[in-house]
């Protein structure tokens, strides 16, 4: 049976939260015409936010002007023609779009294929898988499921002992030693998780040679959504490769037997399948926004974890509400400035100087410039006042 096909939800792990939706814009319904519109251009998200221009004072009658010169036929059009533009685009510009995350990623070179196997799995689990996971819910009492996890994160100990000394931290492979003799022996072989309580105090760490690698600078590689592992990478494919033959290799049998593999990989996916049922059923809702919430979801979830191991993040554990939708934007934007696809900003023009203007001589018949200020003129008065006979006016 294929249903270690839920390894999918395993990349939900911790506390899960709402998951956000995987919508892009959001729109608001228009006000009233006209409206102005305030862009606010970003280097990392563009946000467009529409708001509707008070409504002008109309004049009182008293205010009105006894005699308004009556406009032109086709000044009147003009004056008119951008209230009818900002009425008929009234419903585009009272809308808010917030750019988010995109299909297409550097870190996901094979996202369209990837798309069809993240599709195909919703499918099986919306058929088969989805249906065992309820059963198996509601027909095993919680204490009992809740054994079976501990016997299976018990097993896995050996592993984390190993790395976090592959790792230089001794103190917590001690402690991951120590949790793996106490579980297995006053913890019933690992159905009761003793060593978290009192007086011993040693909580679970997850650990694997993908976080050893991560840890050592190695990238995660290209994005993978694989229909019996579900979203992981290519650093953390390989590194799960070979954490999960590790103690059966050096066990030996029963542990090499494919029924303990079976067995253990399928009851592990369906308690993390009960866990995130929630957060699963909201994603497959989403269609292509619920993968690409999916992919940014582990790959941060998983950078994170890198970060706690380099002492770079107080705790190791990643929700959706740590999740950050823009930050798959800000990171296209990053890759489109590296290409050198993204636009440049635009410059002003230059300013031109204007040459002086040379002055035109008045045409014929008219009458001449006025003289210059400096230029003497004649009083009005004294030329208008008669002269008596045979004295001469001053010149």
């Amino acid at each position: 049976m294929t249903v270690s096909t839920i390894a999918l939800a395993a990349l939900l792990a911790g506390n899960p939260a709402p998951a956000h939706g995987g919508m892009d814009a959001v729109a608001f319904a228009p006000a009233h015409a006209p409206a102005a519109v305030l862009s606010l251009p970003s280097a990392r998200n563009s946000y467009s936010f529409a708001q509707a221009d008070p409504a002008p004072a109309q004049p009182t009658p008293d205010e009105t002007p006894d005699a308004a010169p009556a406009a032109s036929p086709q000044v009147q059009d003009q004056a008119e023609a951008p209230a009818q533009d900002a009425t008929g685009s009234e419903e585009e510009l009272n809308v808010i779009v917030v750019s988010g995350e995109s299909l297409e990623s550097d870190q996901d070179p094979a996202a369209k294929v990837n798309l069809a196997s993240y599709q195909a799995v919703q499918a099986l689990d919306d058929a088969i898988v989805g249906p065992v996971a309820h059963g198996y819910e509601k027909g095993v009492p919680s204490p009992i499921r809740m054994g079976i996890s501990n016997v299976i994160n018990n097993l896995d100990e050996p592993v984390v002992f190993l790395n976090f000394l592959l790792q230089g931290k001794p103190g917590k492979a001690v402690e991951t030693l120590g949790r793996f003799v106490i579980n297995s022996t006053l913890g019933l072989g690992g159905l009761i998780d003793v060593a978290k309580k009192k007086p011993f105090n040693l909580p679970r760490r997850s650990n694997g040679l993908a976080d050893t690698l991560g840890y050592y600078g190695v990238g995660p590689g290209p994005y993978l959504f694989l229909p019996l592992i579900g979203a992981t990478t290519v650093r953390d494919l390989f590194g799960r490769v070979v954490d999960l033959s590790l103690v059966p290799f050096a066990v030996g049998k029963p542990l090499t037997s494919p029924v303990y593999s079976l067995s253990k990989g399928t009851l592990s996916a369906l308690t993390e399948r009960v866990a995130n049922d929630d957060q699963i059923t909201e994603l497959r809702d989403e269609g292509s926004n619920g993968y690409i919430a999916m992919r940014e979801f582990y790959l941060q979830k998983r950078q994170a974890e890198i970060d706690y191991l380099k002492g770079k993040r107080a705790t190791p554990n990643f929700t959706w509400e740590d999740y950050d939708p823009l930050a798959a934007a800000n990171k296209a934007e990053d890759e489109a400035a590296a290409k050198g696809t993204a636009q440049p900003p635009v410059e002003p023009a230059p300013q031109v100087e204007q040459a002086p203007q040379a002055e035109v001589p008045a045409p014929t018949g008219e009458a001449a410039p006025a003289a210059p200020v400096d230029q003497p003129q004649a009083d009005p008065v004294e030329a208008a006042a008669p002269q008596p006979e045979g004295v001469l006016s001053p010149a």
